[in-house]
């Protein structure tokens, strides 16, 4: 047996529930490859092949590497399954020749690498055309604003996907149980193509920007940018608007006026 680390953020999923909702939530067409994030113990590696998935998985704890490496060896023999020893963080989809939206990304990963493994992969150039992982429940519910205010999280993430809580994973489904519930959160159809037309890094700029002072109103954080009031008018958009009651189409429409003026 081995013990999860708790400085690798390691909590193994047990449930067999939640292992089957997750590869559901993957749409998993036979034969098309999938990229797992630290596979642990293999549960969720053993229902991605099972589905017919081409697997490349990365894991960091070279613990695991030789049991998953025995545990799967006729997968490996039979080239359905690619293990690879690394930081996912690190990892680089080109030199597995995964194109954009060629793979899918499916994992349970651990929560102190939310932000960054996010950011890595709707960011990437080689991009995947859908990601199902398992988050904390508070983030899954910021990114998708559940509460309807929006967040630099989830405009990030809705800039790149479709967000969506598959549904929620109680604490108890892990060993050992972390301190929160987690949600399966899925993000599909990922692209670039609402940066057609104008800067991605102008976008992002003007969105940390408006949420730099989270309780003050939008035309107060982004005065530096030139006449934020006169935008607002144009855009039909009231002056004392906050930066979380934008949709993802209003922040797009502030940033390309502001670059124009």
């Amino acid at each position: 047996m081995v013990y999860a680390k708790k400085s690798l953020g390691q909590n193994f999923l047990r449930s067999k529930k939640a292992i089957n909702d997750i590869v559901l939530a993957g749409k998993i067409i036979p034969g098309e490859t999938v990229l797992e994030a630290g596979p642990g113990e293999g549960v969720l590696t053993e229902a991605l092949l099972k589905a017919g998935a081409k697997v490349i998985a990365i894991e960091k704890d070279r613990r695991l590497v030789p049991l998953l490496s025995q545990k799967f060896a006729l997968g490996i023999s039979s080239t359905q399954l690619t293990l690879i020893e690394d930081d996912i963080l690190k990892f680089d989809p080109s030199a597995y020749k995964l194109i954009p939206g060629s793979y899918k990304l499916i994992a349970n990963i651990p929560y102190y690498i939310t932000g960054a493994f996010i950011r890595k992969f709707l960011e990437a150039e080689k991009q995947p055309e859908t990601m199902v992982i398992l988050v904390q429940k508070e983030v899954a519910e910021r990114i998708v604003a559940r509460d309807g205010k929006e967040s630099i999280l989830s405009i990030s993430v809705k800039a790149y996907g479709v967000p969506k809580i598959i549904g929620i994973v109680k604490a108890g489904c892990f060993v050992p149980p972390p301190s929160v519930d987690s949600a399966i959160l899925s993000i599909e159809n990922i692209s670039k193509k609402f940066f057609d037309g104008f800067s991605e890094e102008e976008f992002f700029c003007t969105v940390k920007m408006g949420f730099l002072h989270k309780r003050k109103k939008l035309s107060g954080n982004l005065r530096e940018l030139g006449d934020i009031k006169s935008t607002l008018s144009r855009l039909g958009m009231d002056a004392n608007v906050r930066p979380e009651d934008l949709s993802l189409k209003e922040w797009r429409e502030v940033t390309q006026l502001l670059q124009v003026d």
